[in-house]
This record gives structure tokens, C-alpha cells and sequence, in this order.
């Protein structure tokens, strides 16, 4: 039985709901009720395993019988008036929450009589629960604006007629066909541009964290757009005639349909799931799909992610072919198959029309390492647009002959190097290579994480696509006209002894995600094989090695640890021993932070790495036999930020007064310039205009800096803290001390919630206002943050975890708290820390997707380090039961 069939054959529309009430009031209850019973069959069907594309075409049905009987009892037998279906109930494509979109056709003559005939026919439509994308035009009309827009060609060219003068609607037809307005090279054009524009506002990538089935790259859109132009161009009726006309397969078309069905089951399981016309797989509903569609959670991979591994591998797959297809119709309508002579490139490849080909239809049998080589000529020859069609086809085709013969030929193992070690083209090649499945054909390892999507808020691309915009990231180092985005990493890099190591490195460092087991150690595993196979020296295999190992080194140093205690940098630097793997290291760490999630890198993250980087080769040049002493270290700042005082007219000796009063930690946590700078500010402010609220915009930290000086009192760290959640800032540094004689010198380092310094004046001034107003107040209650959570974070459930680490160096108690983001945390961790007797010295603020891994470095009311394991049983129980209480949406 055939889907039409099978379709008709769906009871979508009970005989007992059809009676007819004779007003109009008395219908609106029945056409309701006649399409709910209608849908709730269709859901039954799905649930039995009923092809999809039967119920989509069912449930076009059913509304073509509903219109078609409201029509006649609203307009009934009138003369030049038609009624038809447009877009995608036009090419009865409707799902359960689908737009209706209906053109209604009149004579100019018959519009002012019809007028409220109409007007009552589109508000029942709404009425009975219809929602109507409706336009009435005449054919005059319909020309013209079809002629100045290319959407609304395209509703048109989707047309059906349900009901009306059939001579009218032939008629408009005929005045908006390509012989008359839009020709095929103007529509192709016009509808390839629309599509780079669509995909570029969906970051030209499939693979975003919650996706658009319908508008991402790879969706719903990218077949109707082959549909359009076979339509517009070949008077197509259906995609099947792309095979009788040579441009698809069989294969291909099948693959094509079954991506389109895949879709469209997700498509229609998500409409009912909402209840209304939703195409972004958000995190609300992904675990539920995946639950209806019969994942389970496996050992090392949950089911929410092997679903939408499924959906990411379908629009690659269908993102592959519509750039076949395009180029198929690139060449027969806008180049009239006229593609010019070949031009020899080398005995396998030749060049017609600006695009690659294989010199025979052999070649890839013949000489199977040409399946790489096609991807160096590419790089090789920037003058070259892409493949031809014809050659991605036969890539696809011959993609089962890089077998393990073929990865053991020393040809193929060269050729991939010498794709690494090419100067220009790397990441468009390994796209390339990826898109047509040769990547993961050769490193089978890579084949796992294709598609592989991680359920967090920390990885916002697959792993695959994050590994290729990793070396994306790489690559641009080396490049000289980005070399302001970042310029340490761009100098870097021009130390940097071979390029390929890290690409290598680059490739690598995710390889083993979901195979269970640390990632890193098995990819470095991984990592080392293929480099001793591809004639790397053993030192250069195991430097590939070691950085894939290490790769979340770098990172978790700086973010999780006290970067400016000396100790810290110390042990770092004899982690990575010399500074070529320094070099290394940061290049590879500041790829990775990018390419996890761009839009949370920030200036304070890059301040942070570069701090490390700098810190850490200064250690290493000084020699890791030579630590620095931390009472060396203090003596060097205090004597730079009293030449700063100097330079700005201060008083160095008061400084000294001052400074006495100030624990070491002070000098040990901050830079030259910032003890300069808020000595300033203290010295310049006399005491009776305490508190002082001062706001730097832009520091070397690369966040806006809030120093406050006031007489220290009880919740003073948490109420400030609340308040700063309270107007949308996001902390990412606390550095919090009080002097000898009962001061608080408190320093927080603030990004806007868009990650971005605050250097917006009259914000600045609203946020030293508020502070000093609620400083002034003396106020020593809490302060309720009235931000709600954010809507992604409600569906990552993320226990309470606090653990306790001695700091013994500098006699502090380390606190390492792992919890949901939300807004207020910090607030109620300090109010924790008041109600315990729990002094905090200074915190390290990271939040990772919805996970936040704050480390607070604490003390005793008289500055002991926390040594009872009651008490610190006791505080741990308090933010847990705090937090955990807080923490239900």
C-alpha cells in the first residue's frame, strides 16, 4: 500500500462528528471537537508504528474536508472567488501544530461583495482552532507581489486549489509561472542566497545545542529548498523525478526521504508534545523525545544523547546530499550544462568550471588514496570553488575501500600529513573530509564521536564539530591578518616548532569521549598509535600524547585554583617541566575554551590564561630547582606599586602605614598595579566619607573591578554579593580581606550578563550607588535575588557537592563547592559562612554549563585553619541543606 493510500485509509474523520448544526455558533463546538478526534487518531497511529509521512498526509486531508465544508457554508457557490492551499499545507505537508496557509483568490469585482463573507470565514477558521496565515489577493496582486518577493513565489509555487473557480486559480498560475516573472537562474540564485543567509543565522553549522529541525543547516528547510527548484526549474511534481531525470540515485533519493521521515517523526512527536507549533529541540523536551522513541541510558552514553547523536548523523547525512543536488542544479541552470572543458590537474583530477573532478569514473578504484588526495588539491589550489557534484558522489560511493589496507599504505599515511603540515586550507579540508565521511573512515576512533552530542550546558556543538572549530582555532594563530584577536597567541605560535603536533593534538584530545573511562588518557593512548604510524619521532609522538593527556590542565589550573600563589604556579610549571610544552599547552587550551562554547569566552577567561602562561614561564626560565619565594614575591610588588603611588603623587611612606595593617594575602592575590590603585583610593578618601565604592571598568583581568572599603561587619560578603546577582552581574573573583583595625577591603571582578566589562558610565554609577546606599543602610539581614533560574539550567539536575582540602602554606582551609548556577549562590553560601563563624578570605568564581565549581578559601573568626571535622561536617551539611532547598525550580 502506498503512502497515499495508507493515508486515506486512516479513519481521521468519524461519520458522527459531521453532523451540522444549522447556525453558525452551533458549529464552532463540532468543527473543534471533529479535529481533536481527528488528531487523537493520527497520535494512536504514530504510537502503532504508522509511517509518518501517511499522517501528514492524513492530516492535510482532514483539513482539506473541514475547509472545504466551511467554505461552502460561509461562501458557498460564489463566482470568482477560489480558496487554495499555499506552503506547506500547500504541498500537504501539515503536522499537529503546523500554520495553515490559505490564499484566497477573488476578482476584483467580486471582493467588495465577498468582503464579510471572508471576514467570518477566517474568524471561524480561528474559531475551531485553526491558526491561519491567510492573504486575499487577485491575480493582479498575486503578480506583483510574487515579482518583488521570493517567498511569496515560492507559497505560490506550492499551490493547490481546494475549492472555487478553477479558472481563476489557473489563471494565477499562469501569471505567476517562470515564464513570466522569476526565471530559473533568478529564482536558484535568489533561493541559494536565502539559504546562506538561513544558515548563517544558525551559526552555518547542524550542530547547535538546541537545534531547528526545521531551519538549521540539514533540516526540513534544505529539502523543500531541493523541492522548490526542481519544481521551479523541472516542473517536478515530486522528488522521485530528480532520479528519472539523472540528478539523485536510487540510493540517494532513498536516503533522502528516509532523513526527510526521521524528521518529520521528530517533528510530529514534538508538535504534540508542546501542543503547538514548535521546531527547536530544546532541552525541555529532548529526554522525553528521547524516551518516546525508545532510547535508554547505556553505561557510557545516555539516551537523550544517542537520540540526538541519531538526529545530528541525519542533517549531516541530508546536508550532504543538498549540497550535491545544488550543485547538480548550479550547473544545469545557471551554467545551461555548459561546464566548459576539463583542465588537467594531474592524472586523477581534473578542474571544470572552477570546481574538482576526477579524471574518470575509475579513478577512486583504481587508485583508492586518491579519496585523500582529492582533499590536498583542494588546499593546494585556492582558485578551486569545491567538488563537482559527480565527484562527491563517487567519494560516497568508494568511501568502503579505506579499509585497514589503505590506512597501512605509506601513501595514504603521508598524504595525510602533508594535509596537516599544508599552510593554507586545513580547516576546510577536514570539514570537507568530515561532511563527505572520510575522516571518520580513516581514524575509525573518529567515526564514534560524529554526531556525538554531550547533555550539558558546557559543550554547545558536538564533539566532532568542536574538535574541527578547535583546529579551526589553531589555525587562525598562524594566520597574520587575525593576529589582533589574540596576540599572545599569535606570538606565540611563531615559536612554535611544528605546527602539525598541534593540529595532531588539536584532532585528538576528544577522540575517547563516550567510550567510558578517562578521555584523556585514552585518546593520548589513541594519539600516540596513530603518530608513530603516520613517522612521527618517538619525541614528537609523545609530546602529541602528553598534550592530549593534559589538554583540561591548563584550564582547570586556572579556574580552579589560586593562580597568584606562587606554590600553585610552582607545581603547574613542574607539571609541564619546559617551556615548549608551555607553548604548546596554552595554544591548544585556548583553542579548546573557545571552540566549547564562544559565546561564554571571555576577557576574563584569556586575562586568567595568560596570567598562568606568563606566571609559569617565568618560573620555568628562573629554573623549577629556583621556586620563588612568597616573601621575595611580596617585596617585589610592594616595591612596584609604591613606584606607581610615586608616579601618580602619593606618599610611599603612607603607604607603609597603611600596608601594616594589611594581611600578606593582599599583596600575594593582587597585581603591582591593583595594590597601587586601591592604596590610592584609600588614601585619597578621608575617613569620614567611608564607605568608598570605586568601579574600575576595564582591568588586565579582563573583567570591571568594584573595590569597597568600609568598617567590616556581619553578611557584609553576602548581602554585596546579592546585591550584584540582584542587578545582572555575573562574579567572577572575590577577593575579600579585613585589616588589623577592622576594615574590609573587598574586591570583586564583575563581567555583564552579555560576559562582557561593564563600561557603560550611568551603569556604573547605578551599580556604586546601589552599593554604597545598601553599605550606608547598615542593614545585616539577607537580600532575596528575585532573578529566576534560567530556563536551559532547570533541566540539568546537579547534586550538591562540598569537599575540604588543607592550604597549608598560607593556613587556610580550601572549600570546593560543586552545585546547580543559580542566581543568588554566593549570597547564601556567605550567609553559610556568617552563621558558622567562617571567615572567607578570597574565591575563585567558575561556572561550567549549568555546573558551578566555586573554591572558597576559609578560615576561623580568628584566621585558623579549619582543622575540626565536626565543624567542617557541620558546614558542609549547612550549604547542602541550604542550596539543595533552594534549589527546586
Amino acid at each position: 500500500m502506498s503512502a497515499a493510500e495508507r493515508a486515506q485509509a486512516l479513519p481521521v474523520s468519524p461519520a458522527a462528528a459531521r453532523a451540522a448544526p444549522t447556525s453558525t455558533r452551533e458549529l464552532i463546538p463540532v468543527y473543534r471537537q471533529r479535529l481533536r478526534a481527528g488528531r487523537d487518531i493520527l497520535f494512536q497511529q504514530f504510537d502503532q508504528g504508522v509511517p509518518v509521512a501517511s499522517l501528514v498526509l492524513a492530516l492535510s486531508q482532514l483539513t482539506d474536508e473541514v475547509l472545504r465544508e466551511v467554505w461552502h457554508h460561509h461562501v458557498g457557490d460564489s463566482a470568482g472567488v477560489a480558496l487554495a492551499a499555499v506552503g506547506g499545507y500547500g504541498r500537504q505537508e501539515l503536522h499537529p501544530a503546523s500554520d495553515l496557509d490559505i490564499l484566497i483568490l477573488v476578482e476584483p469585482q467580486t471582493a467588495a461583495t465577498l468582503f464579510d463573507a471572508l471576514e467570518q470565514l477566517v474568524t471561524f477558521l480561528w474559531d475551531i482552532g485553526l491558526e491561519v496565515g491567510h492573504s486575499v489577493r487577485n491575480v493582479t496582486e498575486c503578480e506583483s507581489e510574487a515579482q518583488n518577493d521570493v517567498t511569496v513565489i515560492t507559497n505560490l509555487l506550492e499551490a493547490r486549489l481546494l475549492v472555487g473557480d478553477e479558472g481563476l486559480f489557473q489563471r494565477m498560475r499562469a501569471a505567476t509561472g517562470p515564464d513570466r516573472l522569476w526565471t530559473s537562474q533568478a529564482f536558484f540564485t535568489a533561493k541559494t542566497a536565502e539559504q546562506q543567509a538561513r544558515w548563517h543565522k544558525y551559526g552555518d553549522t547542524a550542530y547547535n545545542l538546541e537545534p531547528n529541525i526545521k531551519e538549521n543547516p540539514g533540516g526540513l528547510r534544505d529539502i523543500q529548498m531541493i523541492g522548490w527548484v526542481a519544481k521551479r526549474h523541472f516542473a517536478a511534481s515530486t522528488l522521485h523525478e530528480l532520479v528519472i531525470q539523472g540528478f539523485l540515485t536510487e540510493p540517494e533519493y532513498l536516503a533522502l526521504i528516509e532523513g526527510q521521515n526521521h524528521l518529520w517523526r521528530i517533528r510530529f512527536a514534538l508538535h504534540r508534545l508542546t501542543g503547538r507549533r514548535e521546531d527547536r529541540l530544546l532541552f525541555d523536551y529532548q529526554r522525553t523525545l528521547a524516551q518516546q522513541f525508545g532510547f535508554c541510558d547505556g553505561a557510557h552514553n545516555l539516551g537523550v544523547e544517542q537520540f540526538m547523536q541519531q538526529y545530528y548523523r541525519t542533517v549531516q547525512d541530508l546536508n550532504r546530499l543538498n549540497e550535491m543536488l545544488l550543485q547538480l542544479f548550479r550547473e544545469a541552470i545557471l551554467l545551461h550544462d555548459d561546464i566548459g572543458p576539463p583542465v588537467p590537474v594531474n592524472k586523477r583530477f581534473q578542474s571544470r568550471s572552477g570546481f574538482l573532478e576526477v579524471s574518470s569514473p575509475t579513478v577512486f578504484q583504481r587508485y583508492p588514496v586518491a579519496l585523500l588526495e582529492v582533499f590536498h588539491i583542494l588546499q593546494t589550489r585556492p582558485e578551486l570553488q569545491g567538488v563537482r557534484a559527480s565527484t562527491i558522489r563517487a567519494i560516497r560511493e568508494n568511501r568502503h575501500r579505506i579499509d585497514d589496507s589503505f590506512r597501512a599504505d605509506l601513501r595514504a599515511r603521508s598524504l595525510f600529513m602533508e594535509i596537516l603540515r599544508e599552510p593554507r586550507g586545513l580547516t576546510h579540508a577536514l570539514r570537507r573530509m568530515n561532511r563527505y565521511g572520510v575522516l571518520a573512515a580513516y581514524i575509525p576512533a573518529f567515526a564514534n564521536i560524529v554526531g556525538r552530542m554531550q547533555y550539558d550546558l558546557f559543550h554547545v556543538y558536538t564533539v566532532d564539530e568542536h574538535t574541527l572549530t578547535v583546529l579551526r582555532n589553531l589555525r587562525r594563530f598562524t594566520i597574520a591578518k587575525h593576529d589582533e584577536e589574540f596576540p599572545l597567541c599569535s606570538a606565540v605560535t611563531l615559536r612554535i616548532p611544528k605546527m602539525e603536533i598541534l593540529y595532531l593534538a588539536g584532532l585528538f584530545h576528544d577522540i575517547a569521549k563516550g567510550r567510558g573511562g578517562d578521555h584523556s588518557l585514552l585518546g593520548a593512548r589513541d594519539a600516540k598509535d596513530f603518530c608513530q604510524l603516520h613517522g612521527l619521532s618517538e619525541f614528537d609522538s609523545r609530546l602529541v600524547a602528553w598534550l592530549v593527556e593534559k589538554h583540561l590542565l591548563m584550564s582547570m589550573t586556572a579556574q580552579r585554583k589560586d593562580i597568584s600563589d606562587p606554590d600553585v604556579v610552582q607545581t603547574f610549571a613542574e607539571l609541564v617541566g619546559e617551556t615548549t610544552r608551555l607553548d604548546y599547552l596554552y595554544l591548544l587550551t585556548v583553542a579548546d575554551a573557545r571552540a566549547t562554547d564562544p559565546a561564554r569566552w571571555n576577557g576574563w577567561m584569556d586575562a586568567l590564561l595568560r596570567e598562568l602562561y606568563h606566571a609559569t614561564r617565568r618560573a620555568l626560565l628562573r629554573g623549577l630547582e629556583h621556586p620563588q619565594a612568597q616573601d621575595q614575591l611580596i617585596e617585589q610588588k610592594q616595591t612596584e606599586a609604591k613606584r606607581l603611588v610615586q608616579r601618580y603623587g602619593g606618599n610611599p611612606n603612607a603607604c607603609t602605614a597603611l600596608w601594616i595593617k594589611f594581611s600578606l594575602d593582599f599583596f600575594l592575590h593582587n597585581s603591582p598595579d591593583e595594590i597601587a590603585w586601591q592604596t590610592r583610593q584609600i588614601l585619597d578618601t578621608d575617613p569620614s566619607e567611608l564607605p568608598l565604592v570605586v568601579i574600575r571598568p576595564v582591568t588586565a583581568r579582563g573583567g570591571t573591578e568594584i573595590f569597597i572599603y568600609t568598617p567590616d561587619r556581619a553578611n557584609l560578603f553576602a548581602r554585596t554579593t546579592a546585591l550584584l546577582d540582584q542587578m545582572g552581574l555575573s562574579i567572577m573573583d572575590a577577593r575579600v580581606m579585613t585589616t588589623d583595625d577592622h576594615m574590609a577591603v573587598n574586591t570583586y571582578q564583575v563581567l555583564d550578563l552579555d560576559g562582557h566589562p561593564v563600561n557603560d558610565s550611568l551603569r556604573m554609577e547605578e551599580i556604586r550607588t546601589a552599593l554604597d546606599a545598601d553599605l550606608r543602610a547598615h542593614a545585616r539581614g539577607g537580600i532575596q535575588v528575585a532573578r529566576s533560574l534560567p530556563r536551559r539550567h532547570r533541566h540539568f539536575p546537579i547534586e550538591t557537592r562540598v569537599t575540604f582540602s588543607a592550604d597549608e602554606a598560607n593556613h587556610r582551609t580550601v572549600m570546593r563547592l560543586a552545585t546547580l548556577d543559580r542566581p543568588g549562590l554566593l549570597a547564601e553560601v556567605g550567609e553559610v559562612f556568617q552563621s558558622c563563624g567562617v571567615r572567607l578570605h578570597n574565591a575563585k568564581i567558575a561556572t561550567v554549563g549549568a555546573e558551578v565549581d566555586d573554591v572558597f578559601f576559609i578560615t576561623t573568626a580568628d584566621d585558623a585553619p579549619i582543622t575540626c571535622t565536626t565543624a567542617l561536617a557541620c558546614l558542609r551539611r549547612e550549604i547542602h541543606d541550604r542550596l539543595e532547598g533552594h534549589a527546586k525550580p
